[in-house]
């Protein structure tokens, strides 16, 4: 992997090629366009935290994470997690090691805030992406969020 590898927020100079991003035919099913994920950035504001991966000038994918937040407020206990809420990979960019690399970085910012787990969900199925998940260390918690799989990755240290 390069070392051009970069987050960056989206901006008015890339939201066309951010809402141009397209997954495989076959994982339209698996996770929401860039499109939704923005809106919702929009609509969550200070919780979500969208960013385009970049190898150098070419943009090659979208992740969007979120922090402290309690998904069931209505569990007294439940703690505020923070973790990965999208991951998109253009189809022609899959395989070269950016979902890797967002997902890396994504978990240097939940880090950096303070953050010890990492949380993410998928449609779980032999099809979809928890393979890749279990490959970077997040272990099935046994909950469903929706029809969502829950997974997590302890990040080491107190929290």
């Amino acid at each position: 992997m390069t070392t051009s590898l970069r987050l960056e927020p989206v901006t008015p100079a890339t939201i066309d090629a951010a809402l141009a991003l397209k997954v495989r035919p076959e994982q339209e099913r698996l996770v929401a366009p860039v499109v939704k994920s923005l809106a919702e950035a929009y609509a969550y504001g200070e919780t979500a935290w969208p960013r385009l991966v970049f190898d150098g000038d070419r943009l090659v994918g979208f992740v969007m994470a979120f922090f402290d937040v309690t998904f069931h407020a209505e569990r007294p206990g439940d703690r505020p997690r923070s973790g990965l809420w999208r991951l998109n990979i253009a189809a022609d960019a899959q395989g070269g090691g950016y979902g890797r690399f967002a997902v890396e970085q994504v978990c240097a910012e939940i880090r950096r805030r303070g953050g010890r787990r990492v949380t993410v969900t998928y449609v779980p199925g032999d099809d979809g992406p928890a393979g890749f998940y279990a490959r970077l260390g997040f272990r099935p918690t046994g909950e469903l969020s929706g029809d969502q799989e829950v997974a997590e990755l302890d990040l080491g240290g107190e929290g």
